[in-house]
């Protein structure tokens, strides 16, 4: 019989700031020994780090400390929100990340909606995706967020991936997102 573990988010509380203007949402960041991200986007294949300060004519913050990072969103007021809060994996699973793995695992989801309506500043969301043909539930979840945005007047997207490789086309999208 395989033994299941319960893993949740590793920023487990994290509130976004209530001046937030820019919310960034994804998908979960896992309460491992093996996840080394000090904070959201933190992964060494991820390049989100990059992404936003060029886009805002800042230096790179990828490698950068969780203060750094925290400083940066906080003078930008951008944040972060994931939709998972907590999945059940086969034990041994904790090194799988992908959203394709985790999609059918979710014990507790987020309530998105709530953190966005908690924030009076917000002008624009994004979520870090552009393809769900892997992942019914999170499409289901982040269409309910998209859904809210488009009748409160909050502009809505989907973005390239910040994951894998940094890339001009996907440096362009961001600059263009955070900077509209």
């Amino acid at each position: 019989m395989t033994k299941y573990i319960n893993i949740r988010h590793l920023h487990y509380g994290y509130e976004p700031d209530t001046d937030t203007e820019i919310l960034i949402i994804g998908t979960f960041n896992p309460d491992t020994e093996t996840n080394k991200a000090d904070f959201f986007y933190g992964r060494p294949k991820n390049h989100l780090w990059t992404l936003l300060p060029v886009a805002l004519g800042e230096p790179d913050l990828k490698g950068q400390t969780k203060e750094k990072k925290i400083g940066f969103i906080r003078k930008h007021k951008l944040d972060f929100a994931d939709l998972i809060t907590s999945i059940s994996i086969p034990k041994g699973s904790e090194t799988d990340y992908r959203d394709s793995f985790i999609d059918g695992k979710v014990t507790e989801w987020n309530d998105v909606i709530s953190i966005i309506s908690g924030l009076k500043n917000l002008k624009k969301i994004c979520f870090t995706r552009k393809t769900f043909s892997d992942i019914p539930n999170i499409k289901r979840m982040i269409e309910g967020v998209r859904e809210h945005c488009k009748n409160h007047g909050i502009l809505f997207r989907y973005m390239i991936t910040p994951a894998r490789i940094y890339s001009k086309e996907k440096q362009d999208e961001w600059s263009e997102f955070i900077n509209s």
